[in-house]
């Protein structure tokens, strides 16, 4: 359903057709009720000329016809909200998924240009304007064209031609209204929903960072701010309603035109004996009937415009590609499948290839440089390093001299040139993502924590669910045990079943750093990352967790990127970045004996200790 290709747009066609059956049978009970519905108005008009000229000697068969068209509307009405607007549903069930889905799929690249606000309102405000189009607009859209239809003919057959034609001339300016109507809705229609878009994010990250703006007292200030996203967005949909203020009364004054001339004209008939009294009332009814679809054509145009400026942001996010291509084909089942249906191989022969990938642990990078997709200087130039299965490599480096940004390019966060990067022998573009993910774990600067207990927090990489394998609690308990924030968890009122805030707010930052560790040491994969992970955990914390480090990663590849010496001391080579280059390399006894950068930071950090030894 989603677009494939750059130059391929969007459409919503596939969904539609997903659905056409429901629509079918909708739209099928929605002219049954129409079709019973012109019939009430002539049942009417002959009880009228039955009474009036006394030749009604029963009623009771025109009585019980208006019943039945009655019972038919009401069941029908049913009928047609069940299947157009639970197709409808199903349409924005779908969509949302798949755009979800999509999102998942996106690189680094296009979240540092999006504002998660902006992208929530694709999910809210956008895919609920396509709803209602695929849904409601769609009845409207049939009751203002096909109901009008069915009336004057009605109106035709069973009154008058010339009297109908006088009725519909002022009708007519209707058409021309709703083709200017639809061009300016569309366009209105967008700033609103863009609007609206910028309001949501402003909340969303005013909220996400209300501590901050608590900190430096800028609560006035950002009211301010948020006043003025409100008030654009209500301007903004202000602008849409006034459209729809001037055409509605329009449609109502087009109306009321054409029942003036049907007095006028019909009553002169009825004098003439040209047309029945019963006719005439008839004829007032239908009159009456083709308000709904003035009214309707005005709605779905509506409608429709809402959904063309959804469906047009929504486009744009689907004809984003991501950066980062999967080596391993889309058609294929996941490999993680495997372990659950090794007939799989059966099935799908091409997986041989795929299904034994598994990383040792060596890597090997080769005169990378690399520059961030917008450009710039290098942030990393000509690095050569390499790792051995097993081997324990420590990164020192000031700020911004492309540490964090090498672990990136390792879980492909980002894509260097190909051969740059090799794990065990093979360009890094050649594994499968899922083997990258895998068997790779990764402890960032910024810990995430989501919303949910600290047992499935730390449990998150795991594909096995707690609910399901009760027995991975005891592993859970020991990771933590090893990253040493099992006894601050046992603390809690809760324990492990303790809920956390929103980022883990609800924790300290060595509390969310070591949660974090024990997420990975959990995972036990062949190469672990720790980014700076030990900075807001004290010297003792550190030591005993870098032990258990030591003995739990044995045969293991392990990547400390840190500030402090005292983390990089036990690594087996230290490598030393400035401004993106390698600097230095070597054990951590073969640094301090250069007297370079490293020997430096290490003599400042243990004149700092000394003197906070002394205080």
């Amino acid at each position: 359903m989603k677009p494939t290709s750059e130059n391929q747009t969007f459409s919503l066609i596939p969904y539609l057709l997903r659905y056409k059956w429901r629509y079918a049978l909708g739209i099928l009970v929605l002219l049954l009720v129409d079709l019973a519905s012109l019939y009430i108005p002539q049942f009417s008009g002959e009880i009228v000329d039955g009474l009036s000229d006394g030749t009604l000697t029963d009623v009771k068969p025109l009585l019980l016809g208006i019943l039945a068209a009655g019972l038919v509307m009401t069941l029908g009405r049913f009928g047609w909200r069940y299947f157009i607007v639970g197709a409808s549903r199903g349409i924005e069930y779908r969509l949302r998924n798949d755009l979800f889905a999509h999102l998942e799929t996106l690189s680094a690249r296009f979240y540092n240009s999006h504002k998660t606000g902006d992208l929530m309102a694709h999910f809210t405000n956008d895919l609920q304007a396509v709803q209602q189009a695929a849904g409601w607009a769609v009845i409207t859209a049939f009751d203002a064209v096909i109901m009008t239809l069915m009336v004057l003919v009605k109106m035709i057959v069973y009154v008058d031609l010339k009297l109908t034609v006088f009725a519909f001339i002022p009708l007519t300016l209707v058409a021309v209204a709703c083709y200017f109507f639809g061009i300016e809705s569309k366009k209105r229609q967008l700033q609103r929903q863009q609007a609206f878009s910028d309001l949501s994010d402003k909340v969303q990250e005013s909220l996400a960072g209300i501590r901050v703006l608590k900190s430096f007292v800028q609560e006035e200030q950002d009211l301010r701010s948020f006043d003025e996203a409100s008030r654009n967005s209500m301007d903004k949909t202000l602008n849409a309603v006034k459209l729809w203020a001037v055409i509605g009364p329009f449609f109502d004054a087009v109306t009321g035109i054409s029942l003036l001339l049907t007095l006028v004209f019909g009553g002169r008939m009825v004098l003439d004996g040209q047309i029945s009294i019963g006719q005439f009332v008839a004829f007032n009814s239908y009159i009456g009937m083709l308000v709904w679809p003035m009214i309707a054509c005005g709605d779905s145009i509506n409608a429709f415009t809402q959904a063309a400026a959804a469906l047009k942001r929504i486009s744009m996010i689907f004809q984003e590609r991501p950066d980062i291509l999967d080596a391993y084909p889309d058609s294929l089942p996941k490999l993680a499948e495997l372990e659950k249906d090794p007939g799989l191989l059966e099935q799908y022969p091409e997986m041989r290839s795929y299904s034994h990938m598994r990383l040792q642990g060596e890597i090997t990078i080769k005169d990378l440089t690399f520059v961030y997709p917008d450009g710039g200087l290098p942030v990393l130039s000509h690095v050569n390093l390499h790792v051995a299965q097993g081997e324990i490599l420590g990164i020192l480096a000031r700020t911004g001299s492309g540490k964090s940004t090498l672990a990136d390019l390792l879980l492909r966060v980002y894509d260097c040139e190909e051969g740059a990067i090799l794990l065990d022998g093979i360009p890094i573009g050649q594994y499968p993502l899922e083997v990258l993910h895998r068997d790779m774990a990764y402890v960032p600067q910024e810990n995430f924590l989501f919303s949910d207990t600290l047992e499935e927090n730390i449990a998150f990489g795991l594909e096995a669910r707690i609910s399901e394998h009760p027995e991975l609690r005891e592993k859970i308990r020991q990771a933590a045990k090893d990253a040493c924030i099992h006894d601050n968890i046992m603390d809690f009122p809760e324990n492990y079943l303790t809920l956390v805030g929103e980022r883990g707010v609800t924790l300290s930052g060595g509390q969310k750093q070591r949660s974090s560790i024990a997420r990975a040491l959990l995972k036990d994969s062949a190469i672990l990352i720790l980014d700076d992970s030990l900075s807001a955990v004290d010297t003792d914390t550190e030591e005993q967790i870098l032990k258990n480090l030591m003995r739990l990663r044995k045969g293991k590849t392990t990547i400390l990127i840190a500030h402090r010496i005292s983390t990089l001391q036990q690594a087996d080579h230290v490598a030393v970045l400035e401004e993106g280059k390698l600097a230095e390399y070597g054990t951590h006894q073969e640094l301090l004996e250069k007297g370079g950068f490293y020997a430096h930071v290490y003599e400042k950090q243990q004149l700092e200790q000394e003197l906070a030894a002394a205080d």
